[in-house]
């Protein structure tokens, strides 16, 4: 069938048994993807004024070609990659039908990316992209776009196998998304360190199941030491909630809570606590935004509390909270300016509706927000 997609039209296959979560036989293609493609196309045109000179663009696992196509129709020299042949033709098709040049080639991209170099490249693959990052961080010049699906190891869910595909041990937490995230730029992070490259997050997103994360990238060992400067480890009690992050790659986990004495804590880490945005360069690509993209009013505002969340590396769940200070919730911006009026640090998190990052102490939030109940 043939959709329209940011003012390009593609032909996909039809929807069929497994499709949606990509275990299908066959081109597989998420329509439930279109947000993370849009946002994509934001990036490239917001990054292509930060560096003019970035021209080149490969689409590492093409299937219908859709991303090569909409990066095509931005003027990037696209290179659409897979291994499946009739991907391959498909994404030739697409290409041609919107009168785009690009190349499509059959290739495995681990091997394309030790014959080539690109400015950008896209690593958009079903389940974990790690297979793939070695290659893409060793060849690549300004930007790798990186997207994961496996949330359930990321998050901690299934913790065994997140230790071993990202070498990262992470704790199922009330903040669960962005503890997928945070262990996935690690594994990034770490990755790029090998090549002597400091990779930094500048637009970061968990929507739907996935983690998405663009890297900018950096060539230099001091460059590298200094992103891996940005790891470290977050104690969790499962208890009163209780959290604090400390950088460093050598982990002093606390045996007790310091606020409720419970020795139920939990330790995750390596994790990146450091930014997974750039304000500045979120709101320019929030800008590149434009009104023929289908999710182009979701990409705002998921761009737009992007941009305004603290740098906090985790986030508390408002329903949580006041579940357990056994008293109703009140709207979110209303609690987000209760702790501002307090002299605190807040934001909405774009993980979730009832998300929020403070500076403030759970004890300090509960004193904002509740006033003089808060001593009853």
């Amino acid at each position: 069938m043939e959709i329209d997609e940011g003012g390009c039209t593609v032909r996909v296959p039809e929807a069929r048994d497994g499709a949606s979560d990509g275990t299908g036989s066959g081109v597989f293609f998420n329509p439930t993807q279109e947000l993370n493609r849009d946002i994509t196309v934001a990036v490239l045109r917001a990054y292509r004024d930060r560096e003019p000179r970035a021209e080149t663009y490969l689409d590492a696992m093409a299937a219908s070609g859709v991303r090569g196509v909409r990066a095509a129709a931005e003027g990037y020299a696209v290179t659409c990659a897979d291994v499946d042949a009739e991907a391959v033709e498909l994404a030739r098709e697409n290409l041609a039908t919107n009168d785009l040049d690009g190349d499509v080639v059959h290739r495995d991209v681990n091997a394309l990316l030790h014959e080539s170099v690109f400015d950008v490249v896209d690593l958009d693959p079903y389940g974990t992209p790690i297979p793939f990052v070695d290659a893409a961080f060793a060849n690549t010049r300004n930007v790798v776009c990186v997207t994961a699906t496996d949330t359930a190891p990321l998050c901690g869910a299934h913790q065994q196998s997140g230790i071993r595909k990202y070498g990262v041990v992470s704790q199922n937490t009330d903040y669960h998304p962005e503890m997928g995230l945070r262990t996935l730029v690690s594994a990034l992070v770490r990755t790029a360190a090998r090549y002597d490259t400091a990779a930094r997050p500048v637009v970061s997103h968990v929507s739907r199941h996935y983690a998405r994360t663009y890297l900018e990238l950096e060539s230099g060992a001091q460059a590298a030491d200094r992103c891996l400067e940005e790891l470290g480890y977050v104690d969790h009690c499962e208890d009163c909630l209780w959290r604090d992050a400390t950088r460093g790659l050598i982990p002093t986990p606390v045996d007790t809570c310091p606020t409720c004495g419970s020795s139920r804590v939990l330790t995750a880490g390596p994790l990146w606590v450091g930014p997974v945005a750039d304000a500045e360069f979120t709101r320019a690509v929030r800008a590149c935004v434009t009104d023929e993209m289908g999710e182009a009013k979701r990409a705002r505002r998921l761009l737009a509390t992007v941009a305004r969340e603290l740098d906090t590396p985790t986030h508390y769940d408002q329903h949580r909270l006041y579940k357990a200070w056994s008293e109703p919730a009140i709207g979110m911006e209303e609690f987000v300016d209760r702790l501002r009026d307090a002299g605190y640090e807040a934001s909405r998190a774009h993980y979730r509706g009832t998300a929020v990052k403070t500076t403030a102490s759970i004890p300090e939030m509960r004193e904002a927000v509740l006033g003089d109940d808060a001593a009853r």
